[in-house]
Parts: structure tokens; sequence; C-alpha cells
């Protein structure tokens, strides 16, 4: 067993972690009952290589790690109110400007308020590495968490799957266009309202950030459920098909890359969504994932999407 990683590491953490409030350490955010009141709060870090590219504008940076966290909240289905952040500081004046003119702008549009957090000195040479701490209020009596799916009930996604991956790839290959797809890494939108209307119908939901095969599993392992995924169902941009084509080795990519931030929710077949989805696959009795491509079942890839490792 491979005892350097995540999967480990929160094993140890779980023992700690016994409040109700942290959910097992089983879902994307931590959900405490205050007075009768449901605050949310997640805490998502990203680092330069990893995350982010170096040659990545300071803005987008400063937007993303506002995006992410928030649309940890918008799969429990609440609105952003607040957060704390930390800061590495490199010696690199315009870069610091730029970064605060993207987390201002980021707030902004969210309607959200900076409280605090911390400023710590690194070597230049060091990868940046910024954390964020949101907080939101939920908008619905009991937030969806990972593990409310059942057999039978359908896996929707609310948008196009593999925009921030192609978008990452093509910028890796010293592409700037389709500026559609480098947005969309560079920029990923939190669907707040999106996730407040669907927490009202939703037996199971998260956003996708690491891959959506690899975030659908872990719905299903929380559940004590399978899944089954139709890799035709997943829906594609226009942009991401003239880029990457429509076959399934690009279906593959776009399923396993992550970085989506669209929200993955199990629902009752004849639930009402009040928002558009697409329908990808289904839950069934039993464990495990099962993928099938124009009617064909498909071998399960090795890689699933991105895993932290040490």
């Amino acid at each position: 067993m491979d005892k350097t990683g995540e999967f480990d590491f929160l094993k140890r953490l779980r023992a700690i972690a016994t409040d109700p409030a942290a959910r097992g350490l089983n879902d994307d955010a931590a959900v405490w009952d205050i007075s009768g009141e449901k605050l949310v709060l997640t805490h998502d870090s990203i680092v330069e290589g990893v995350h982010f590219l170096t040659n990545d504008p300071p803005e987008t940076v400063a937007w993303k790690l506002v995006a992410v966290n928030f649309s940890d909240l918008a799969a429990k289905g609440a609105r952003p109110l607040a957060c704390l952040t930390s800061y590495s500081l490199s010696g690199d004046p315009g870069w610091d400007e730029g970064f605060v003119k993207g987390l201002s702008d980021a707030l902004d549009h969210y309607g959200a308020i900076l409280l605090g957090g911390d400023t710590i000195s690194q070597q230049s040479n060091d990868a940046r590495c910024f954390g964020l701490t949101a907080i939101g209020r939920s908008s619905v009596p009991i937030p969806p968490s990972r593990s409310g799916a059942m057999a039978g009930d359908i896996l929707y996604v609310t948008g196009a799957i593999g925009n921030g991956w192609a978008g990452l790839e093509l910028l890796k290959r010293g592409l700037s266009v389709p500026e559609h797809l480098i947005q969309a890494y560079r920029i990923p939108v939190a669907l707040i309202n999106e996730g407040a209307a669907l927490a009202q119908v939703a037996h199971a939901m998260m956003d996708i950030s690491d891959g959506l095969l690899i975030d659908a599993r872990r719905m299903a392992d929380a559940s004590n459920v399978s899944i089954t995924i139709d890799l035709r169902r997943i829906p594609l941009s226009p942009e991401f098909i003239d880029a990457f084509d429509n076959d399934i080795d690009a279906r593959m990519k776009a399923a396993t890359g992550g970085d989506d931030y669209q929200l993955l929710f199990a629902a009752d077949p004849l639930a009402h969504l009040p928002v558009s989805a697409h329908a990808i696959g289904t839950f069934g009795s039993g464990d495990g994932l099962t993928l099938s491509f124009d009617g064909k079942a498909v071998t399960i890839p090795q890689n699933l999407g991105w895993i932290h490792r040490a």
C-alpha cells in the first residue's frame, strides 16, 4: 500500500476529524451547524507547476484560487460569504499586485469578502503556493454530500467536460487558441446558482476537479453503489472537438483530465431538474465502475484522474 499518497494520509486524519461537521473527511466541504444555521467551509490550495503554469498571469491564478474553493461550496448548494487566504511572497511586487487585483475581481464577482489570512516569504526559485479557506451559507437544510446516491439514480453533469484539460494541454504546446479553452483552464467558474438550485433535488453532488471518472467513482464508493457511464453521452464543447476530435481517445482524455468544475450529481430519474444537465450514467447495486462507448464495454483506464502523491 502507498504510504505517501493522499488516500493513506486522509485515513490518518480521519482518526482526529471526528466531529459530525467534518463528514468523515469524505466530502468536498465541512457542514457546521451553528445555532441552527448551516455554514459550509472548505479549503483548497494551488501550487505552481501542479495547478497552474509558471507563465500564467497572476490575476488568473488568484481568480482560480477563489473559483476552485467556491466550486466546492456550490457542490453543497451553498452561497459564498467570505474567505481567508495564505500568500507566498516571492519578491516580485508586480506579480503580487496582479494577484491582489485578480483576488479582488473574483471576490467582487461572487459577492464575497476577504476577512484575513497569512503571508509568508519564500525563495525566488521555490514554487509559488497559495491557499484559501472559503465560508458559505447553505441554501438547504441538509447540504448534499457525495454519499447519497442510490441504486436506480441517474448520474448527471451540468456542462461540457474536458475544456480545462484542453486549455492546459494547448498552453503546454505553446498555443493560445482557442481562447475559450484557455479561459476554461485559467478562469474557471464556480456554479453557485446552479448548485443552490440542484441542492433541492440532488441525492448526492460534488464538483469535478480531479476528473469526471475518478470523481464519479468516488461518489459511487461513498454511496456504496456501482456506477455505469456511457462515454458517448459525456458532453464535449465544439471547441474541444475541433481541437482534439470526438473519438473514444479524446473522450477518455476529457473524462480523466480534470479542472472542469462542472457539477456532478445523482438524482431520481423522475426528478424535475431546475437547471440544464446531461444524463451520462446510472447507479446500481454492488460496487465498481463500468464504462461503455457506442454500446460496447470499455476497459477501465489505469488512471481515472488526478491523485496527489508525494
